[in-house]
């Protein structure tokens, strides 16, 4: 039966496709997950689920999970990887041509285009495997652990990844990636040292630096961006102003933390969480 409703429906589906044909990059569209958002929404709806729910009542009654020999895998993998995204975004572009001030995206089959395309899918599946942190938390019962930040973070950075394979794999916005997996591979070390017992805590007393790199990161992310849109430059503006939007709370955020923590002080003990979020616990608390 036909109506109003029936034409309406049609014409957000005509118009969802007429944006996904004048705006996705071709050379992308095959790639593992990147058909269409369906497959991420599904993910990333399972992943909550299962850690707000599902998991949660699963580990009830059951005793946590060590998976230290796991978490140790993971953390080194972690690692491994996040040293080949920064060579892949120095080596395709960052280290060598790519314009700090304004870079647009390179949609051309040359293979340095390419090579970033392919970088830019790479950064996004460490995304997706980063969503294991969470499920760690939830078979080691680690509850307190999962707070709305970090479901947030965990959620958002693989759709803006995803956003950026689809559209923009490449140009100003993955200096971002570069950055930010520079960062990972400090801050799996530190968890690898850190999960290794605590006969190794006296070489991870470099914590607080960890929090200024990753300051130091937000600042970068944010100068990056928001300057170049006072700028003629052939790159998203709108995109340009969400990065330096959660680039500038999240600078907010690990600064109130860092003077809470480092410049006031308190009787807490300070756990780094993930990339993006820094959870304090009470002195008690001693196992992050």
């Amino acid at each position: 039966m036909n109506g109003p409703a029936s034409s309406y429906n049609m014409s957000i589906v005509d118009s969802y496709k007429r944006f996904m044909e004048r705006n996705s990059d071709p050379r992308t569209e095959n790639w593992w997950l990147m058909s269409g958002p369906g497959p991420l929404i599904t993910l990333l709806a399972t992943y909550l689920y299962f850690c707000t729910s599902v998991g949660p009542r699963y580990m009830r009654d059951r005793k946590p999970y060590s998976l230290k020999n796991t978490i140790v895998f993971y953390n080194i993998s972690q690692i491994l990887l996040s040293i080949f995204l920064v060579y892949e975004g120095l080596a395709s572009g960052w280290w060598n041509d790519y314009n700090y001030s304004c870079q647009p995206v390179d949609y051309s089959d040359s293979p340095k285009a390419q090579r970033m395309a392919a970088a830019v899918w790479w950064y996004f599946f460490a995304k997706i495997v980063e969503l294991l942190d969470t499920i760690f938390f939830v078979l080691r019962k680690k509850n307190k652990q999962i707070s709305f930040l970090h479901l947030y973070h965990h959620t958002m950075m693989p759709i803006c990844a995803w956003i950026g394979v689809k559209f923009l794999p490449g140009g100003h916005g993955t200096l971002l990636g570069v950055i930010n997996s520079f960062i990972h591979i400090i801050m799996y070390t530190y968890y690898l040292i850190s999960g290794l017992g605590p006969q190794y805590q006296k070489y991870i007393w470099w914590k607080k630096h960890l929090t200024t790199m990753q300051l130091i990161q937000f600042m970068i992310i944010f100068y990056h961006n928001f300057s170049v849109m006072f700028d003629e430059c052939n790159y998203p503006k709108f995109i340009n102003f969400l990065l330096s939007l959660n680039a500038g709370l999240f600078l907010y955020m690990f600064g109130n933390f860092y003077y809470r923590s480092y410049v006031k002080g308190g009787n807490q003990e300070k756990c780094i969480d993930d990339s993006s979020t820094t959870r304090i616990v009470e002195n008690k608390s001693k196992d992050c």
